[in-house]
């Protein structure tokens, strides 16, 4: 398939200026291993096409022109790649260099150092990993950075970040950041970095930053995308500071605190689009339902896939290879969010679960796979059960053997029949003469007794202790680092980390006091609203104030209530609750509580119920329900769980599974929205009755889902 035209894309020999692009295709750290013991990230599989590919598809939706992969690790199996991508043959409109680079090259820093020794970069250039699925147009960014530096010559760089709400999978909790913003340019004055783990309470902000700057927002509900638009000194700046190592961690911060530099930082925030890092396992999970539920549109499996794949899309977002290659046994079933490669067999009675299944994959009887990703070429035996893992290429998996939640299995690894693993176990392939040498696999292989003890004498595989995929390439994990041992919870496939008690801007803070310098102001972050931006005057404490909340809920109330009677449109009434939050400055979820409660007060009892009582919660839902979307920060799943709350202490209880039903049926949610509510453990009420029945009558509506789907198989197999 050839690639698209861009319509608004340059050629590389035209008078105007090329946009450039620097890929960095190092991770420079193990989370993936031992998946990447063979192949870097990059070209790990993500719905089946490397992830470079999907930076690629990225970049050409910005209008990108050329291309500089900077890579390390694998650079041969990185080169291949470039030379078989579409958009490496005559008439792409994208030039593409792989830049191999020093086997010392440690770090983000020292590749940027490399891009600066070798002069790749001639102007303006966009800066991302490879690792990233975008549909941001960048180059609307590019255009804002261009003019941003004709009113300040000391702006070298641009972060595209964007907002989204507390309950975002794609928000990491393991590791993201609180940007402090001036309110009237988005210049980026202060960066607070929060892991999960340990706990943090208090952020710190220096104290000229809010003297030089009366008004600026604390911005705790902003995603960093991992693009940045960079001017051409940003290399430079990286060769005279050989200590910056991390963009993040040391290069942004060293200029937003330096007094010599005296360059400055912008954020520029994303309102629509989508884009993310795939940084993890936990993340690469997220990403790929991301994919499969279509908010990367256009970049979705039917639709431009980056590998070339045709997919037909069904219903559910089910998609099949359409190369008549596929082999589905009449008794097999494939769940909604799915994807199963050219030539892949599935037999009598397997089902697959929100899963991804790679090209030429065998998916034996009876076997269950729930919410994993089996890679190309792999072979799982009958009677099997995955769940929230990732089986590498080639794989062999013996009949009747469980893998468990959280599970990394190496590519070409055998395990024979009736193993059982337990959650978060990470094997790969023992090493073969002909194997590339690799010291760290050597070392972890010396000591396997206790492997071959529970997976055979025969296995050729090795376990991999926590240590062996702990840390970055160019320090060890420190305990109080991101890449900590239980910090890296936050960041794996399968695990909530529930039990541990971590750093969330909404949660309340400790009892341990805070001794605050004279050059800082200190800022709690358990009063910091989950998911909004705060405006700070000079001088001023960002304090939790419940009355302003209940102030905001009545306010709220009389608003809709005009609306209601006076018949405002929704748009309007958008405008005037957005207007109230404003003012109110609280957290956009109490305003979409608020919201919610409305509506559902405003539908009224009807005596005897039936079909009466159905057309008026209809009638309500379809004139007020789209106000919850309008408001912003929409999030489905947790409009349902406040519908829900809102419900356990109202007179509108029994009409719960009646309101639910009516906003699926307005597409205000989905059915995967319901699906997601219902996985939520508070959704289950945790010993609140009201709570529970509300779960249960959603269950309900889930067997519904789950029959229709039936029916349809039916249907498509009796049409065929």
């Amino acid at each position: 398939m050839a690639p698209k035209s861009l319509g608004k894309e340059k050629q590389i020999g035209d008078d105007d200026e090329v946009l450039q692009a620097v890929i960095l295709a190092d991770s420079f750290n193990k989370r993936f291993r031992p998946l990447t013991t063979r192949k870097p990230r990059c070209l790990l599989p993500i719905c089946n096409a490397p992830l470079l590919d999907w930076t690629f598809e990225s970049l050409a939706l910005a209008g990108v022109q050329e291309i500089f992969v900077i890579c390390r690790s694998h650079a041969e199996q990185v080169k291949e790649t470039i030379a078989e991508s579409r958009w490496s043959k005559p008439g792409s409109g994208i030039k593409i260099v792989p830049i191999m680079t020093a086997k010392e090259t440690f770090s983000s820093g020292d590749a940027l150092r490399d891009v600066y020794t070798r002069g790749l970069v001639t102007g303006d250039f966009v800066l991302v990993h490879g690792d990233l699925v975008s549909n941001i147009r960048v180059d609307e960014v590019v255009r804002v950075h261009k003019e941003r530096k004709k009113k300040d010559r000391d702006a070298i760089m641009t972060i595209v970040v964007k907002e989204c709400g507390g309950g975002g999978r794609t928000r990491s909790k393991g590791d993201s950041s609180i940007f402090v913003l001036d309110s009237e340019t988005s210049e980026c004055l202060h960066i607070e970095s929060v892991i999960g783990y340990p706990r943090k309470t208090h952020i710190r902000i220096p104290r000229e930053i809010l003297v030089e700057h009366p008004d600026v927002d604390i911005r705790n509900d902003l995603i960093d995308c991992g693009i940045d638009v960079c001017s051409v000194e940003v290399p430079s700046l990286f060769q005279d500071n050989f200590d910056y190592l991390d963009i993040r961690r040391d290069f942004v911060h060293g200029v937003l605190t330096s007094d010599l530099l005296m360059k400055n930082i912008y954020c520029y925030v994303a309102k629509g689009g989508y884009a993310a890092r795939v940084q993890d396992t936990k993340s690469y999970d997220s990403i790929s339902k991301d994919i499969l539920s279509r908010w990367t549109f256009p970049l979705v499996p039917d639709n431009n896939h980056p590998a070339g794949h045709v997919y037909e899309h069904r219903r559910g977002n089910k998609y099949i290879a359409r190369d008549n290659s596929v082999l589905l046994a009449r008794t097999s079933k494939i769940g909604n969010n799915s994807l199963v490669g050219s030539g892949a067999q599935v037999f009598n009675n397997a089902q697959i679960i929100s899963s991804v299944i790679g090209r030429n994959c065998i998916i034996g009887h009876n076997t269950v796979i729930d919410n994993a990703y089996i890679f190309d070429n792999t072979k799982i035996g009958s009677g099997c059960f995955i769940e929230q893992s990732i089986i590498g290429t080639g794989v062999t998996v013996g009949d009747d053997t469980k893998i468990s939640r959280g599970c990394l299995i190496g590519d070409g690894v055998s395990l024979a029949s009736g193993i059982q693993l337990e959650p978060f176990v990470r094997l790969s392939k023992r090493i073969d003469d002909e194997d590339d040498d690799d010291s760290e696999v050597e070392d972890i292989e010396e000591d396997q007794d206790a492997a071959q003890a529970r997976l055979g004498v025969d296995a050729n595989v090795i376990v991999w202790t926590r240590t062996s995929f702990s840390g970055s390439e160019h320090d060890e994990a420190d305990e109080d680092g991101v890449d900590n041992i239980k910090n890296q919870r936050f960041m794996r496939i399968g695990d909530d980390a529930a039990d541990l008690d971590v750093s969330d801007a909404g949660s309340e803070s400790g009892d341990e006091e805070s001794e605050s310098d004279d050059d800082e102001s200190d800022l709690h972050l358990g009063n910091l609203p989950t998911s909004s931006s705060t405006s700070l005057e000079t001088g001023g404490v960002i304090s939790s104030d419940l009355k302003a909340e209940n102030e905001l809920r009545h306010e709220v109330n009389q608003s809709l209530e005009r609306a209601f009677t006076e018949g405002h449109s929704l748009e309007n009434a958008a405008v005037e609750l957005k207007t109230l939050r404003m003012a109110s400055n609280v957290p956009i979820t109490r305003v979409r509580e608020a919201v919610i409660s409305a509506i559902v007060e405003k539908i009224s009892i009807i005596e005897g119920g039936g079909v009466p009582q159905r057309r008026e919660i209809a009638g309500v839902v379809s004139r007020w329900g789209p106000l919850i979307g309008k408001i912003g920060g929409f999030d489905a799943v947790e409009t349902i769980s406040e519908l829900q709350i809102h419900c356990t202490t109202s007179t509108r209880f029994p009409l719960f599974g009646q309101i639910l039903a009516a906003l699926y049926q307005e597409d205000i949610v989905e059915e995967e929205d319901i699906r997601a509510w219902h996985n939520l453990p508070a959704s289950q009420g945790d010993g609140n009755e009201q709570m529970k029945k509300c779960w249960l009558i959603g269950g309900q509506m889930i067997e519904q889902f789950d029959e229709q789907e039936s029916d349809d198989d039916d249907e498509e197999e009796s049409d065929s």
